[in-house]
């Protein structure tokens, strides 16, 4: 049914008593604002029949003219919840009727069988909504939440603008293609971005940088490929937060991308948190920046975040289920349905198959799948990671010998995925006294992504959610860990305070505190620094990695060269990145088994590599396409 058809049927299976005020779209889903507050309190039940006969999903609210005044709904409401569930915040969307709570305990807001909610909902006609609030404070969710209700007209709008779109209808009279068009992240790790097409459609998959460089002909996406065109852009999908992912993202907006972006709620966070990071360091780097605060601002307005397992439509012609990747926090496997089921095609980003310390492993399991897209960072014959236990066993000993001679241990992290999977992974050694009761230091982006992570404990594995729900310890809150907040800190900390653990920004020593740190601490023979995740091509990680011991670096217009004397270590099993083993078992135990894989986001000779194993091993097609190239799917 295309968009007017669908509304005036919506109206007609509505009884005259509902006195409806309107009936608009929220992206591909239908609101009915209805005046009447007996018929709102009788809602589900209407909603539910409609549902089974329009099989769109379907919610009803109450009209602005209903609802309570903000201050006396948020009075109501504190009244009415247990002091216990501890409320931090209180937010109102006045032109979508919708309130969200933040507390500490939402079980609590919820109530037994959900009765608190539909209280307030009967009382206030706001419908409510529940968000646990981050343990550790922070400004940036506040900030978030802020820009999306000051922006409550607006978001209505254009929600309603999305859906329009997608009931609009395609012709299916038509000849019918799809083609991927590879602007960045094949056969190299960085600048993932990818535009999937249709006659109908146009929608980029992850718009990320490359972290390594900034030589715009390597470090950015190939937006000027003749097939990309900006207005005629549909949607964007982000898999996950990773700058190489998503780093490029504000940049649309500056020139004039207005559609929708699709991700998680913690992706959608984590982002915007990395992004302004990004202007942060490059202005202390005196270098041009992308973009401007007030692009990751208009990033944020047009964000739709999806659950796992939510379907939702995206154009006339797409519909798109996210699935978790078991990468980092809310990261993402995209599931498309395309053409009304006349192709299924999968785009893996960067995953995970077998458990963490925090997250779970990625979804084999779907309906349909013909092509799949699959990363291969880790895709060569000879990458396969030892295995966990071996690479704590490896911790603990690096620890107690850095320990024993007065050293530290740094530790340079992603801030997203590999900091917070070493934080649980030492937080455990150190309550089992497996290493020495030590401080360990938090630099950089870590304590700010921490801060979000502690807000979607229901992104995590089952074990951590029994651990925070069950028992009210949460490993990322042990009194282990330790803030440090300015330069000054940092050179205390090198000075004057003893053995410990620094995690510390960037992961690959390509800028943040992770490089002050190493500087001040490479000459000296007692400390150790350990990767843990992946050093790109030509980044100082790498050059570390490999053995290099006199080493230039530059800041403030100086070069100065420094001489690696303190050991260094490479423990690849804590990578958030599939290793050849898994990346084979994977595709092994995909159900069902694709009929096409497409690989990328790997060094050109693992993703060839890849390609030829799992070609001869499931005998189906595979290709390993370079930049640029376009791929006929079907």
């Amino acid at each position: 049914m295309k968009k007017f058809e669908i509304l005036e049927r919506i109206k007609q299976e509505l009884p005259k008593t509902s006195m409806v005020a309107d009936v608009c779209f929220e992206g591909a889903n239908i609101v009915i604002y209805t005046k009447s507050r007996t018929f709102l309190k009788k809602s589900r039940d209407t909603a539910k029949e409609i549902v089974s006969k329009v099989k769109k999903r379907i919610e009803i609210r109450a009209d602005e003219s209903l609802l309570m005044h903000e201050a006396e709904a948020k009075e109501f409401i504190k009244k009415l919840i247990p002091s216990e569930a501890g409320i931090s915040e209180i937010w109102f969307d006045s032109k979508r009727s919708l309130t969200l709570i933040e507390a500490d305990k939402p079980g609590l807001v919820i109530g037994k069988d959900g009765k608190i909610l539909e209280t307030i909902m009967n009382e206030t006609c706001w419908i409510p909504k529940i968000r646990r609030s981050p343990a550790i404070k922070s400004e940036l969710i506040n900030s978030i939440r802020r820009t999306i209700f000051e922006n409550s007209d607006y978001r209505r709008k254009f929600m309603n603008q999305i859906g329009e779109k997608i009931y609009s209808g395609w012709d299916k009279t038509k000849p019918y293609w799809i083609r991927i068009s590879c602007l960045g992240g094949a056969r190299e790790v960085g600048r993932s971005c990818y535009l999937l097409q249709t006659p109908e459609s146009r929608v980029l998959i992850d718009c990320g940088v490359n972290v390594a460089s900034d030589e715009p002909s390597i470090a950015y996406p190939h937006l000027e490929a003749p097939e990309f065109d900006i207005s005629s852009l549909d949607a964007v999908i982000i898999s996950h937060a990773h700058l190489d992912h998503s780093g490029f993202l504000p940049y649309l907006y500056k020139y004039g991308y207005k559609g929708p972006v699709y991700c998680t709620e913690p992706t959608r966070d984590i982002m915007a948190l990395l992004q302004l990071d990004s202007i942060d360091i490059a202005q202390k780097e005196v270098k041009k920046t992308l973009f401007t605060s007030k692009e990751i601002r208009e990033m944020i307005k047009h964000t739709i975040t999806l659950n796992y397992g939510e379907v939702t439509d995206i154009t006339p012609d797409m519909r798109i289920t996210l699935h978790d990747s078991g990468h980092i926090l809310g990261s993402s496997m995209v599931h498309f349905n395309i053409g009304d089921g006349y192709h299924n095609f999968m785009y893996t980003s960067d995953f995970k198959y077998i458990n963490s310390r925090m997250l779970g492993k990625a979804e084999t399991e779907f309906q349909r799948l013909e092509t799949i897209m699959i990363e291969s960072t880790y895709g060569g014959k000879g990458n396969v990671q030892p295995s966990r236990e071996d690479c704590e066993k490896e911790i603990v000993e690096i620890v107690k010998k850095t320990v024993a001679r007065g050293g530290k241990i740094l530790i340079p992290v992603l801030g997203v995925g590999r900091a917070q999977e070493v934080m649980f992974v030492l937080e455990d050694m150190i309550r089992d006294g497996q290493i020495p009761e030590i401080p360990v230091y938090i630099d950089g982006m870590v304590w700010h992504v921490t801060a979000i992570n502690t807000t979607y404990p229901e992104f995590m594995n089952r074990e951590v959610r029994n651990s925070i729900f069950k028992e009210g310890r949460n490993p990322l809150l042990s009194g282990v860990f330790k803030e440090v907040g300015s330069q000054k800190e940092r050179i205390q900390l090198i000075e004057e305070k003893g053995p410990c653990v620094i995690l510390a920004t960037s992961g690959m020593l390509s800028g943040g505190p992770s490089v002050e740190y190493f500087k001040r601490m490479a000459e000296d023979r007692r400390n150790s620094i350990v990767f843990v995740s992946y050093q790109g091509e030509g980044t100082l990680g790498r050059r570390v990695q490999k053995g290099e011991t006199r080493l230039p670096i530059s800041s403030d217009n100086r070069t100065n060269v420094f001489e690696v004397k303190m050991e260094v270590y490479s423990i690849e099993g804590l990578s958030g990145h599939a290793d050849r083993r898994e990346l084979m078992n994977y595709i092994s135990n995909l159900n069902p088994r694709p009929k096409r894989v497409i690989i990328n986001h790997g060094e050109s000779s693992r993703c060839l590599d890849l390609a030829s194993s799992i070609h001869k091993n499931f005998r189906v097609e595979t290709t390993a396409p370079r930049n640029l190239d376009a791929i006929r799917i079907r």
